[in-house]
Parts: structure tokens; sequence; C-alpha cells
């Protein structure tokens, strides 16, 4: 496939263009600002400017097949929440839009665990938390991410032929944080905010790709995260010092995490024809 990966630059964004270049396939980015590691053709596209995006999308010489779509500012506290909300919001709609033009069918966009309620001050109605509880933004973040999902699946609903899959990450974390990661285990509520769960950024570049090939229809949200916490600490003693009351649903192993993948995209969902590594 001829890919466009929006966010190009970032922490996803690099793993992404990396594995689907490693696939074969042909990729472009588009960002703000170019990542000084860019293995991919890149184009500098103000992603709140419809106009730019549209160009980008809707180029007929570029041809393209799907839309990795990551640009956003990710977190609830880096930027004013009014700035967050309208910038997410809109950068996503004109993405959106654009691949509507452009008559492409395939889009990933990236969405957030912080819909399962981060950062959980009131406890979940069960462990592990998964895609089926109802959304439960906690802040201009989320909330714009919620709005994200709602607009896919109006787009998908007008359009049966289309597909766009919306992959909650988790804290997207690279193999070299991995100690920095354990810094909390002498006060673990500090990282009481997402269940003590991450993901690896390789991780979510398989995701993005099992959902770019992931034989489906419509509107998906799924989220992704790792099968353990940050801790060495045991999930059990997890659970007994800060939500003794929230039931467990199934087995966990020792470090298991309390957030749920196993409704995401996997192998057995992927067409026939696509081998993957």
């Amino acid at each position: 496939m001829k890919l466009l990966v929006t966010g190009s630059s970032g922490r996803i964004g690099r793993a992404a263009i990396e594995r689907l270049l490693e696939e074969g396939h042909e990729v472009i980015g588009i960002d703000e600002v170019p990542s000084s590691d860019m293995r991919c053709p890149f184009a500098r596209v103000d992603m709140r400017d419809y106009g730019q995006v549209l160009d980008a999308v809707a180029d007929i010489e570029s041809g393209i097949d799907g839309i990795v779509h990551l640009a956003a500012i990710v977190g609830a506290k880096v930027a004013a929440s009014t700035h967050i909300f309208h910038t997410n919001t809109a950068i996503s709609y004109n993405v959106f839009q654009s691949a509507r033009i452009a008559g492409i069918k395939n889009i990933v966009s990236a969405s957030s665990e912080t819909l399962l309620g981060v950062p959980f001050d009131d406890p979940p109605a069960y462990f592990p938390v998964d895609d089926k509880l109802t959304s439960k933004p906690e802040s201009s973040y989320a909330l714009s991410k919620l709005v994200d999902e709602s607009v896919a699946a109006e787009f998908c609903r007008s359009d049966p032929a289309l597909k766009m899959i919306g992959p909650r990450f988790s804290w997207v974390k690279e193999p070299h944080q991995y100690d920095a990661m354990k810094a909390c285990e002498d006060n673990p509520g500090v990282q009481k905010w997402n269940l003590w769960s991450y993901v690896d950024r390789r991780d979510c570049a398989q995701a993005i790709s099992l959902a770019l090939n992931a034989s489906l229809n419509g509107f998906h949200h799924f989220v992704i995260a790792a099968d353990d916490t940050v801790l060495a600490r045991p999930t059990r003693a997890l659970r007994a010092a800060y939500y003794p009351n929230v039931p467990l649903q199934g087995q966990r192993a020792e470090h298991g995490s309390l957030v749920s993948s196993l409704v995401a995209p996997r192998r057995s969902m992927i067409s026939p024809e696509v081998q993957l590594a």
C-alpha cells in the first residue's frame, strides 16, 4: 500500500513508519516538523489548516491507499485545555474530510486509553478494564479523542465501505525508558492514574499494521496495552492496596495488566492473503 502517516515525527509515528517500510509499503510522512531520522518522503503541513491537509491527502498523483493519523497534542496537561481540544478535533476532522474527498477507505486514527476513565479517581466497574466500558473522558484531551471517535463512527455510518480503526494506546514508552518506569516502585500511587499500564512504541506500530490489514468495515476502537504492568510488585498487591472492591473478571498473571487488549485485531482477523512477520 501507499500510506500517509500524519504526526510522522512523533514517538509512534517514527516506529510506525519503520515497521511499514519493513513490510514493503510506500510511506509518506506529514507533520509540522521533520524527524531527525526521517526514513521516508516528508511534507511539512500545518495540520490545523484544512487546505494544507486536503492538498496533502487528495493530491491525485499520490494515489494514497490508506492513512495512519497520529497527529495531535498528546496529554492532558501539556497545553491549555481549550487549545488541546480545539486543535485535536480540528486536525482529525481535516484528515477525515480530506480522506472522504480523496476516496480513501482505510484509516487508522490514534485514540487513547484515557477514554476508559483515566485518572481512575473513581474505581472502574471491573478489572481488567477493556473496550466494553462506557467512555468516560476526564480531561480535554480525552474528550477530544471521544469526539474523534464519534466523528469517525458517523463518517463510517454514511459510507458502508469505509473502515476506520481507533487504537486506544496506553502510556507509550521506548525501551530506553524502561528503567525510569520503575522509579515509582516504592510509591506505586504515583502511577495509579492509568492502572500502571504502558505500551511499547514498537507494539503500537504492530497494532497499526494489523489494523490497516484487518478485514473489517465501519468504525472500531481497540485498547492497546502491554500484558504486564510497569512494576515488579504483583498485580494482586496493587489491587488490594488501591482497588480492593473492584471485581476481577478472569485470571491475571502475577504481573498481569489491569488494562486488556484482548479485543484488538490479531492475526485471525487479517485477510488470508496478507502475510505478516
